[in-house]
């Protein structure tokens, strides 16, 4: 990708549709890329993320989508004809195999994900899991992979070794990354935008260091500052 604004993703995480058109409006054409979650989606976010997308904006549509798979599949046949540029499906393989059938020819890039940023191994034994973070995500970056979708979710602490296992070409999407000196807020396992970059995530995942502050458009020029960079470095 040439250009850094492809792959940074601000997350709208705001609770109305009048602040994310406030936050876009501030951001302009410094921020190509918006990330829309269940916060804005159930206050009428669904129709903002086809307005964006229809203005020229890439919208990855953060679902994390878990059903039967004709559900699934149905669901994901929708979601591309509104116009998405990504999906988060839950990395379960039928779930996997289900949408993938479903986006077909779409150009939806369709990704898994691993395990939630907010976890922690505590987290995952309290849910019944076996396995430690770092094992689980490389568990289900396989099955995405075997899965034919298009990248995976991840923490970029766990980036590398991803990458290693789905190879050069799949998107890998890294939430929970913080410039220097920012608070964590609820996340537990965080990175710097270059530290990112450089264990070779794809894109981004930035919203709270971005719409949280005082000015909107020079934080997000600050990290694409960074993005550039650490890419110039790595190539």
């Amino acid at each position: 990708m040439e250009d850094s604004r492809d792959r940074l993703i601000v997350g709208l995480d705001v609770p109305t549709l009048a602040e994310a058109e406030k936050a876009v409006a501030e951001l302009g054409d410094t921020v190509t890329f918006y990330k829309i979650g269940y916060q804005l989606v159930f206050a009428g976010g669904l129709g903002f993320a086809r307005e964006l997308a229809q203005s020229g904006k890439n919208i990855f549509l953060d679902m994390k989508l878990l059903d039967i798979d004709n559900t699934v599949a149905k669901g994901v046949e929708n979601i591309a004809r509104m116009g998405m540029s990504m999906l988060t499906i839950h990395a379960y393989p039928k779930a996997m195999r289900a949408a993938v059938a479903a986006a077909q020819g779409s150009g939806l890039c369709l990704l898994g994900v691993t395990v939630l940023t907010s976890m922690d191994e505590r987290d995952l034994v309290d849910a019944g899991y076996e396995y430690d973070p770092h094992a689980l995500v490389l568990r289900r970056s396989e099955q995405v992979r075997d899965a034919g979708m298009g990248g995976v979710v991840c923490s970029a602490a766990e980036a590398n070794a991803v990458r290693r296992v789905v190879g050069p070409n799949l998107a890998l999407v890294t939430p929970g990354i913080r410039p220097a000196g920012a608070a964590h807020g609820d996340q537990k396992r965080v990175v710097t935008p270059a530290d990112a970059i450089r264990a070779g995530a794809s894109h981004l995942v930035v919203a709270r260091p971005i719409i949280g502050a005082e000015d909107r458009r020079n934080a997000a020029s600050a990290i694409l500052e960074e993005i550039e960079a650490a890419t110039t470095a790595s190539g």
